[in-house]
């Protein structure tokens, strides 16, 4: 089905799991998790607006993209429902979870915490930031810049950052979050995500830093019915480790 102009893919029975992906990604990163938890739950899944290839290319804001995914939330999975997360994804779940709390069952979150937080900001070393300032700002002038152009730097930076993403698929117009972070004011309604959910925070270790800061990770383990995992791989912890991955879920949301 369709709403806004996006289409929503549902695949399986049960109790329903929205998943968000980030960027470069489309809702296809989540093949494998979804083969693997069909069975058992209702998947529902969604490219990010501006992240399908031959989309319209324009930027969003923090209010659309929440709307969009209360929409989804009601109207397909027809009440509260789990979310599984990943980069932008969890960025853009978590702002729905503060807003919505009673629309949100449980929360599966990979790789991404408190980013950019005054005490994750406080954990990175000089040349960490300065990595996040330039892949952010240069995917930002990718987005601006469009056309071929803009397709191959992005495509660019997503080789250097190891994306496991299928490069076809990348467009400049998947920076639009860059560009609206750097140049039109930033997610400026964005509030610090605690859960008030259950939580299962999932993240790799074989990365340059982190997106997360010591304590964050340490307040999600200590709260009742969360857990925190960390796996050697990237920051595509789902594509790297996929059985690990899956097997972790299954169980956390079997509990």
């Amino acid at each position: 089905m369709k709403i806004d102009g996006v289409e929503v893919v549902i695949e399986g029975s049960g109790l329903p799991i929205v998943l968000l992906h980030g960027w470069p990604d489309t809702h296809h990163v989540w093949d494998g998790q979804v083969a693997a938890l069909k069975g058992q739950y209702r998947c529902i899944r969604f490219t990010l607006p501006g992240f399908e290839r031959g989309s319209a290319r324009r930027s969003h804001t923090l209010d659309e993209i929440v709307a969009l995914i209360h929409k989804v939330v009601e109207q397909v999975a027809g009440g509260p429902a789990m979310l599984l997360l990943h980069d932008w994804g969890s960025f853009f779940g978590y702002q729905y979870a503060l807003r919505h709390p009673a629309q949100v069952r449980r929360i599966v979150s990979v790789d991404i915490g408190d980013a950019g937080s005054p005490r994750h900001v406080a954990e990175l070393s000089a040349p960490a930031k300065a990595f996040t300032v330039g892949y952010q700002v240069w995917l930002a002038l990718a987005w601006r810049v469009g056309g071929g152009v803009g397709d191959g730097m992005a495509r660019w930076m997503a080789r250097r950052a190891g994306a496991r993403s299928d490069f076809d698929r990348i467009t400049a117009n998947m920076g639009w979050p860059y560009d609206q972070q750097w140049f039109r004011g930033g997610f400026h309604k964005a509030q610090l995500f605690r859960p008030s959910c259950p939580m299962l925070f999932i993240y790799g270790t074989r990365k340059a830093f982190m997106f997360h800061s010591s304590a964050w990770v340490a307040e999600v383990g200590a709260r009742p019915g969360s857990a925190v995992l960390a796996l050697p791989t990237s920051h595509w912890v789902m594509c790297d480790a996929p059985a690990e991955f899956n097997a972790a879920v299954i169980d956390w949301l079997a509990r």
